[in-house]
């Protein structure tokens, strides 16, 4: 069963709003009159990458569909100090119930993009592909995926449910690797699914037992050198896809790169969060 990635996006703007508000936003209801109307202006205050524009827009109806917006800017562009995001006017209550969670979402989503672009940046004029993880914070796994496509990455895969990913427990637990591939491949046969398969190696005696048993979509390299990925795609030649994990940053990403795996795995996209200082001021 896939996901409906709508649903998921309205839970949790309703969570959100219903953890920030309980039982009424008593700071508004008591100095602000409930008829009063504004604007508010979303100011870049760090360059980086916008994203989450089209997530405000959704917590800015669902607090107040008579909220009307004005966006000078679209999620994946480059922004500076100053900028301007877009423009909310309505209510006032209405512009201070969403004013922290949608400054929360962006300012998180726009980290997450932000450092996404630099790491698809540095891999220019080579195939390798940037990818998540699911290093996520629970329930807002959706957005922080989002983030990663909004900054030029891919998704590696949503959840457990949507790819084979064999990985060293799952090998020591089924005892060993050719068990842990023949019976995936039978349970994929069992349950009528056709999902990519993709094995986590540890070492070249691993890999030569993939290699020697087939059934695999993708071979990862789990915490390999350099030196070590250059050989280990020179011994696939192409056979299978190719993904690095284990330890790539920014200072590594391209030597990893340049062996020639089609793609690179990183954590620190979703987890490690530096998130983008923005603010929302009252006109």
């Amino acid at each position: 069963m896939g996901t409906d990635f709508d649903k998921l996006i309205d839970q949790l703007i309703v969570f959100a709003l219903e953890e920030d508000l309980g039982d009424g936003d008593h700071t508004s209801l008591s100095c602000v009159p409930p008829d009063a109307s504004g604007s508010a202006r979303l100011l870049v205050k760090q360059d980086g990458i916008i994203a989450g524009v089209e997530m405000a827009a959704r917590i800015l109806q669902k607090v107040d569909e008579k909220l009307k917006v004005e966006f000078f800017m679209a999620d994946g562009k480059p922004v500076k100090y100053g900028d301007i995001v877009f423009q909310v006017s309505g209510l006032s209550q209405s512009i201070l119930k969403a004013e922290r969670l949608l400054l929360n979402i962006m300012q998180r989503m726009s980290g997450i993009a932000t450092k996404t672009r630099r790491y698809v940046d540095l891999l220019k004029g080579l195939k390798t592909k940037v990818l998540d993880t699911r290093k996520t914070s629970p329930g807002m796994r959706v957005i922080e995926k989002m983030a990663v496509r909004i900054g030029g990455g891919q998704n590696h895969r949503f959840g457990l449910y949507d790819m084979i990913l064999i990985k060293d427990n799952h090998v020591d637990f089924a005892g060993g690797i050719e068990k842990a591939i023949r019976k995936s491949k039978d349970y994929l046969l069992k349950i009528g699914k056709n999902l990519p398969v993709e094995i986590e190696v540890r070492n070249f005696n691993e890999l030569n037992q993939v290699i020697e048993i087939g059934h695999v979509d993708r071979i990862m390299f789990d915490n390999f050198s350099v030196d070590d990925t250059r050989k280990a795609v020179h011994l696939i030649n192409n056979r299978f896809e190719t993904e690095s994990s284990g330890g790539i940053n920014l200072s590594t990403v391209r030597a990893y790169a340049e062996c020639g795996v089609d793609y690179v795995s990183v954590g620190e996209l979703t987890h490690q969060i530096e998130s983008l200082d923005l603010s929302l001021k009252a006109l």
